[in-house]
């Protein structure tokens, strides 16, 4: 429905780009449809999608919704068993995915699979049906593999309600001008990745794809192909800026919004991102999870210019959170037994709205009788309604039966002029059960002792939230979605500390 909107306000105009291929809406309209009557006849019950983005992406996800099968985005970055359990969940599947894999799936029973290429080739060339789709809201759109850095995948289940829920809530039909064009480096199988292509399309902006990130080629991308908006993972945009400021004469001038989120954004990162593009280049920080169809609250462009230029402590402070809630979104902060907590009290994020789901395939919904799905994630609202995320409710050190949040350590220690990046986790301690332990990533040419990081925490902390065992590193694991894999970290630090 969607898409069919779009093409038919403006068959013609350019909405996708990758390399040399390019497509109008009416061509991807077109092309979704031959896909659709394809996957139909293959019987398949889940469409999926393991490669990197292509132009096979937008028509292999409006081609699943057109057939009623749902989509199944796949990390192309697994391999071997964790790849077949994930395979073994969603057949029988119509798999697209590279000419290697095609070849070796494809002779599995129950997949039917194809290259994206020839898949591509097939949609462009074939006919498409007449109109013909399902109206159902229940019906299952996405199943998206969570990404298992605590434990195994669980596929969550969005709706189409859910999905159409966030766009109708979040963008404007058609709002975007002629020209204007979106960055998509996210990978496919992100919730962010399945957001954009459908928020980008109903606004009128055109897809420019970069399916392998790096941060020169993100830059030479945007000036060659005059990029509007962009969202990034906050990883991205550490490398992003580095990148610029090792280059200096760089100049992106129809570069107008960047969006970031997909982890926490250091307070440093956002204010030199901020000084170094264009005065023009407006920012906004969304938070949002795969369970609630992306974004739930957003800190826009005014925020982040207000926050910077205020000689207030609690207003600049703003620049650290992930903003207010969308509209028809609810947020509450409750403690373990799920009382709602004031302004100000930490405590797990709870979040209630027609964009929810909350459900995980062959698991059932976690959302509650109230409507309120536990995000697991930890954080605090200010007075002004301004959220604050704390890392993972499950992440909190408890020191001699003091609950301790690493977040609140981290963002004192990223201030410190020697420190790039960190993580603080707790470690076993056979007098307080656990203790403060903080990996260290200097900036470049920079050195700092351990002792002068402790006194700077305490400077600005109790004491006893000061870190007792710290260790240098050269980076920290992340996901290739910009999340800190926290777990790792504690595994390193708990035999270092040994």
């Amino acid at each position: 429905m969607l898409l069919e909107m779009t093409a038919g306000a403006f068959p013609d105009r350019e909405v996708l780009s990758h390399d040399d291929t390019r497509l109008s809406a009416a061509e991807l309209f077109a092309a979704a449809g031959a896909a659709a009557a394809e996957l139909r006849a293959s019987g398949a019950t889940r469409a999926a999608f393991l490669d990197i983005s292509s132009p096979a992406l937008p028509v292999a996800l409006f081609a699943s919704a057109w057939a009623g099968v749902p989509f199944v985005p796949l990390n192309y970055r697994l391999t071997g068993a964790e790849l077949d359990r994930l395979i073994e969940q969603i057949t029988p599947c119509h798999l697209v995915t590279d000419p290697a894999r095609a070849a070796e799936l494809g002779t599995r029973e129950g997949v039917t699979a194809t290259s994206s290429a020839d898949y591509l080739a097939r949609a462009r060339g074939g006919a498409a049906p007449d109109p013909s789709w399902g109206m159902d809201p229940e019906e299952i759109a996405v199943l998206l593999f969570t990404s298992g850095t605590t434990g195994p995948p669980k596929a969550a289940v969005l709706r189409h309600k859910h999905l159409v829920s966030y766009i109708l809530g979040s963008i404007e039909f058609a709002a975007a001008p002629e020209g204007a064009a979106a960055l998509s480096c996210v990978p496919p199988y992100h919730i962010a990745g399945v957001a954009s292509i459908a928020s980008s399309l109903y606004s009128g902006r055109r897809i420019v794809q970069l399916p392998n990130f790096d941060a020169e080629g993100w830059i030479d991308l945007v000036v060659r192909e005059g990029v509007s908006h962009a969202f990034v993972v906050p990883t991205m945009l550490v490398r992003i800026v580095e990148a610029l400021e090792a280059r200096g004469d760089v100049e992106l001038p129809s570069l107008q919004a960047i969006s970031y989120g997909g982890g926490k954004m250091p307070l440093p990162v956002i204010e030199r991102a901020m000084k170094l593009f264009p005065e023009h280049t407006a920012f906004t920080n969304a938070y949002g999870l795969t369970e609630t169809s992306s974004t739930l609250t957003v800190l826009g462009p005014d925020d982040h210019r207000s926050a910077a230029a205020s000689g207030e402590s609690e207003v600049r402070r703003r620049l650290a959170s992930v903003g207010r809630c969308l509209p028809g979104v609810e947020i509450e902060i409750r403690d373990e037994d799920g009382k709602t907590l004031a302004a100000g009290q930490r405590g797990e994020i709870c979040v209630r709205g027609e964009q929810v789901s909350g459900e995980y395939l062959g698991q059932g919904s976690r959302v509650g009788s109230d409507g309120f799905f536990p995000t697991r994630d930890a954080g605090w609202l200010d007075d002004e309604g301004y959220l604050f995320l704390e890392g993972r409710a499950d992440d909190v050190i408890v020191r001699g039966g003091e609950n301790m949040s690493p977040g609140e350590i981290e963002d004192v220690l990223v201030q410190h002029p020697a420190v790039a990046d960190c993580a603080v986790v707790g470690v076993p301690d056979e007098q307080w059960g656990e203790a403060v332990a903080a990996a260290i990533v200097c900036k470049s040419g920079a050195a700092v002792e351990a002792g002068e990081l402790r006194d700077f925490v305490k400077s600005q902390l109790r004491s006893s939230r000061a870190p007792q065992h710290i260790v240098f590193r050269d980076e920290l694991p992340y996901n290739e979605t910009g999340k800190l894999l926290r777990r790792i970290v504690r595994e390193d630090l708990a035999e270092a500390t040994s």
